[in-house]
């Protein structure tokens, strides 16, 4: 639930508190207050576009903040970004957009990216608007709306078939891929297999190129090599014939003076001459090893340079060493059996795409007979929620029908039927309205008027909210090209509507917005030539005169306040009403919570007022179904009556009241 909301520097609105009611609230406002901006606001603090010409002239940026009682869903949100609820739980989304069109994110006082507030807006705020209507007249978009009634009946045999669809359509373009360039691929084939041919009679090993190079640069220094090796031996251990006595023999007798001297100064150098020696023997011994490893074979330097040969002449066609044409051997192996366009291979294919196609067809079979048993319910519930907006006669169909296979697009024999298999299935949804007995059932986008259209979209919304988890909803005028009883009976639904929802609507009805239990108004005003818009909460009195504003612009007038007044005692004699039926329902049999105190079952004192609200309303149903064009006659009768239902027996001019000619003189 949206607990709160505040705009800055957005639009013609300056800076706006709204405090909402966990019920029903509804916004007016003269046109061009600047209404709008609000639903913009809850649209930005949904993750919605952000555009800088919203950003109010002279600010700097634009801010829109919105506290939410959270749902777990959106706590666990929160957790999973790090971001903290505030102190009482609820938990603060900030949108911020500046006058450059930079827009930044905040949830629970972290920075967050915008798609985060998307996703809190899933789980807490559905808004719905005049463009709304426009999309419900799309095929794709009534096909949704049905599957978001079903829920988990359509979304199981859903999420079955899309992962299907997707491996059989997998199979069905590597068989169509090896069937139309058979050719092509052919040719690919011999040439990977010519070339795995030539490496695996090469034979490289790993690394084999590098230890060929070092090899080879040794065969080829072998003398020089050779010479310095024994050069380097003879000065450490002398020649054989003992002419040269070496490093090593010297050293031997220079420790043989050092212990013999009998000066113990001497005698302290012979341990280091003998490590010294010990040292440079081992040194000479080394060389010897190294000398006997030296090959100087020329033959085998041959060998040597010969396979180098052969080795590059794989390094110029597939690779630059050795390890590289290994690699490639390896994927040209797995390339080979992806290319095998032999008739077994597709005969294999084609079966296993038949296999798939046989299992997609069932998923789709129980996915049209869900969304066939969803759409009669669906009709049957959006049907009895027409009856109350003023449509008695009209009738609402959903019919779901296979889609034709055609061009451009996956064919699928289901039922004996060649079908479309699309993404979201093979079946088309189309929702037709019966506006009136002995009318033919006809799409919306042609059997609707734009007043019918607003109540049909209503009434599905209604019909959508059992299954919808979204515990906040706005409207924005919906009630659009809706007058008279009709207006009344949308404004009642809105009312019910909001016994499970919290529920906002932007509106600019007056028998709309008299059914609410929290009423804000949009002011503007212009100060140095410059609009600027605030919002408040009106009382009692103040609503009065907002709803005979809205009624004939006769805020000022005791016959506009008391036509207002008349609207208000109706709205408020059918809330009594619903508010008892539901009361006793809640006693009959189910523990909503709704307390037994009074005898109704609900604690606004419904159950012992019923009878009296539904005279009230049969009483002042002329003012409640008024259009907005008013005579200047209605309000004056309708005072009149209320006056002497009050037990006055006068009209009310009679007992003070000003007219409007009064006021004009």
């Amino acid at each position: 639930m949206l607990a709160e909301m505040r705009i800055q520097g957005l639009g013609v609105i300056d800076d706006a508190t709204l405090e909402l009611d966990p019920g029903l609230t509804v916004l007016t406002g003269e046109t061009g207050a600047g209404k709008t901006m609000v639903v913009t606001g809850l649209n930005l603090l949904g993750g919605g576009r952000a555009e800088s010409s919203r950003v109010s002239a002279g600010a700097k940026r634009a801010v829109v903040e919105g506290r939410f009682a959270a749902s777990s869903a959106a706590l666990g949100l929160a957790e999973e970004l790090d971001a903290e609820p505030d102190d009482d739980g609820s938990l603060i989304a900030a949108r911020t957009v500046s006058a450059d069109g930079r827009s930044r994110a905040h949830l629970g006082g972290r920075s967050v990216p915008v798609g985060v507030l998307g996703r809190l807006a899933e789980a807490q705020l559905a808004v719905h608007g005049q463009n709304d209507q426009l999309r419900l007249l799309r095929g794709a978009d009534q096909r949704a709306l049905l599957d978001r009634f079903a829920g988990a009946a359509v979304a199981t045999p859903l999420a079955a078939y899309t992962e299907i669809r997707t491996a059989w359509l997998e199979v069905v373009g590597e068989l169509a891929e090896r069937r139309d360039n058979a050719r092509r691929l052919a040719q690919e084939s011999d040439m990977l297999r010519h070339g795995l041919a030539e490496i695996e009679s090469v034979d490289p090993q790993p690394g084999e190129d590098r230890e060929l190079v070092e090899q080879a640069r040794r065969m080829a220094e072998a003398d020089d090599l050779r010479s310095a090796a024994e050069g380097a031996r003879l000065a450490l251990s002398g020649s054989e014939d003992g002419e040269s006595a070496g490093a090593l023999g010297l050293a031997g007798q220079a420790r043989s003076l050092t212990e013999g001297s009998g000066d113990p100064e001497l005698e302290e150098l012979g341990p280091r001459l003998a490590e010294a020696a010990s040292v440079l023997a081992d040194a000479a011994a080394e060389l010897s090893g190294y000398l006997d490893r030296l090959d100087a074979d020329p033959e085998r330097l041959g060998q040597v340079l010969a396979r180098q040969a052969e080795l590059k002449s794989l390094t110029r066609k597939y690779a630059a060493d050795t390890d590289g044409v290994l690699d490639w051997a390896q994927r040209a192996r797995e390339r080979l059996e992806g290319l095998d366009t032999s008739e077994d291979a597709l005969a294999g294919l084609a079966a296993r795409r038949d296999e798939l196609a046989t299992e997609l067809a069932g998923h789709a079979a129980a996915l049209t007979a869900a969304r066939t048993e969803a759409a009669g319910r669906l009709a049957e519930a959006t049907t009895a929620e027409l009856a109350g907006l003023a449509m008695r006669d009209a009738r609402l169909q959903v019919g779901v029908a296979p889609r034709p296979a055609g061009d451009g697009g996956p064919a699928l024999v289901v039922d004996g039927r060649e079908c479309h298999a699309g993404s979201g299935g093979v079946d088309e949804v189309e929702i037709r309205l019966v506006p009136h007995a002995g009318a033919a059932a006809q799409p919306l986008h042609k059997g609707a008027s734009g007043g019918e259209l607003s109540r049909v979209m209503l009434a599905l919304e209604v019909a959508l909210a059992g299954s919808d988890p979204v515990p906040t909803m706005v409207f924005d005028e919906v009630d659009a090209g809706v007058g008279g009883r009709a207006a009344v009976e949308i404004g009642r639904r809105l009312a019910r509507l909001a016994a499970s929802h919290q529920v906002v609507v932007v509106t600019h009805l007056p028998q709309v917005a008299a059914y609410a239990d929290r009423h804000l108004v949009v002011q503007k005003a212009s100060d140095t030539g410059i609009t600027r818009s605030s919002v408040r909460r009106l009382g009692a009195d103040e609503r009065t005169g907002e709803l005979a504003r809205m009624l004939a612009g006769m805020d000022d007038t005791d016959t506009g306040r008391a036509h207002a007044e008349e609207l208000l005692a109706a709205a408020t004699a059918h809330r009594e009403a619903d508010r008892a039926i539901g009361g006793s329902a809640t006693e009959a049999g189910t523990d909503t919570g709704a307390g037994a105190d009074t005898e109704g079952g609900a604690d606004t004192g419904a159950g012992s007022h019923t009878e009296a609200a539904h005279t009230e309303a049969a009483h002042t149903e002329a003012a409640a179904g008024t259009d907005t064009g008013a005579s200047s006659s209605g309000p004056a009768d309708l005072a009149e009556a209320r006056s002497r239902r009050a037990g006055t027996g006068r009209p009310a001019a009679q007992r003070g009241r000003r007219s409007p000619r009064t006021r004009a003189g």
